[in-house]
């Protein structure tokens, strides 16, 4: 079979599933919403009770974000017309690194259009053919791909163990940078890293670390500030060489950001290729960034009442029998092994009112198709109980819970 006759037979295959599930109705992905929240998405006209969204605070709408927004908006416009390392940087992208600088308590920051972008930009910037690079099995592709473009030589370890990463740094090259990356709280388990062990093993081997906190940024820590204050480490330390982060999750816009020593983030201003070639943040969603990171300091209890939210929903879930692996976070995966047993029951649920999405293999392992359902500061105890409720009966019909 030639080459184009081979990549015509893989599109036609991946067309083939997507056809056949869009026919029995059960296809799961990009629903077109009328409307969405941290708590509620209308899709085609139907409201449901949303439990697949990363705004973790419940930030998304906050009235004095949208201020913010909307203020920038009629000062700068929509758009820079340029990318920031030329015309596209104002004060409000200043402004909102200097905040992130503060909030993660670093000398600088940089943001970045996506936090795809940062991730893969920041390891393939910062490393080359004599470095090593490892990560943690079931990181992010962000940066598994930032690991595979830097052409560094990489090394996975088995997942949260400590042990392994010991063997691998160990058996690293004594040529050239070492570098090891890990998610803070991992997104299709929704466990947390050991960075206490991590940080030991790779300051025995003198290895930078670089943390991506997409999902712990407003989770974690009493004020929501991320691992280094669930753990209680101070930030200042420097034990964490470079933080990454998102503005798309807890934080209701777009982009992504590095925090780090001034020295780091100049060099990457004039090295990341997703910074350089890639056009600016809006002003508009830079400035809601910006106003979200201080409505987390003025809103204290939204990150209690996370918490207490998290408790009660693994709790419940747990007590129906359901499998969630070992998440502590608002990340929650339901197990159901069989990936058309998954779509089965993501279409009951929206059937009974409940928004949620499968995760199948090759996203996690073969065998371990889940349903990742999360929950966020704005669901009521009652809502929560009522969506365990449709999980369990559908679970029980479709045999997925005996």
């Amino acid at each position: 079979m030639s080459q184009k006759n081979l990549l015509f037979s893989r599109i036609e295959a991946l067309n083939y599933r997507t056809r056949a599930a869009k026919k029995h109705g059960v296809y799961p992905y990009m629903h077109c919403s009328d409307a969405v929240s941290g708590v509620h998405i209308t899709v085609n006209g139907r409201p449901m009770l949303q439990f697949a969204s990363y705004s973790y605070l419940d930030l998304l709408g906050h009235p004095k974000i949208n201020a913010a927004a909307k203020q920038a908006l009629d000062k700068f416009g929509t758009g820079t017309h340029g990318v920031r390392f030329l015309t596209g940087t104002t004060r409000v992208h200043v402004e909102l690194e200097k905040k992130i600088a503060s909030f993660k308590k670093t000398e600088d920051a940089l943001a970045i259009s996506t936090g795809y972008g940062a991730n893969f930009g920041t390891i393939s910037a910062l490393l080359g053919r004599n470095d090593t690079v490892i990560s943690d099995k079931i990181n992010h592709a962000s940066i598994v791909d930032g690991c595979i473009l830097s052409r560094a030589h990489f090394v996975r370890f088995e997942h949260n163990d400590m042990e392994a990463l010991d063997k691998a740094l160990h058996g690293a090259s004594r040529k050239g940078t070492k570098l090891v990356v890990t998610d803070a709280v991992f997104s299709m388990d929704g466990d947390i890293v050991d960075l206490p062990e991590m940080i030991r093993v790779c300051r025995k081997h003198k290895a930078m670390l670089m943390v991506d906190e997409a999902h712990s940024l407003g989770v974690l820590g009493k004020k929501g500030t991320g691992i280094e204050e669930h753990f209680g480490i101070d930030p200042r330390e420097g034990l964490i060489d470079i933080k990454m982060g998102t503005l798309s999750k807890t934080i209701p816009s777009i982009g992504g950001y590095i925090a780090g020593s001034s020295r780091l983030v100049n060099y990457l201003k004039h090295s990341i290729r997703p910074f350089i070639f890639s056009a600016a943040l809006p002003p508009a969603s830079a400035a809601a960034a910006k106003t979200a990171f201080e409505v987390m300091g003025e809103e204290t209890w939204r990150v209690e009442k996370l918490r207490k939210n998290t408790a009660f929903f693994l709790k419940t879930l747990k007590d129906r029998g359901f499998d969630t692996l070992r998440s502590q976070t608002p990340i929650v995966p339901i197990i159901i092994g069989e990936e058309r047993k998954a779509l089965e029951m993501t279409h009951l649920a929206k059937e009974k009112g409940i928004f949620i999405v499968p995760i199948l293999p090759p996203a996690v392992e073969p065998n371990t198709a889940r349903i990742r359902a999360t929950v966020t500061a704005g669901h009521s105890l009652q809502e929560i109980e009522r969506a365990v409720h449709v999980f369990e009966q559908i679970a029980r019909s479709t045999g997925i819970l005996r």
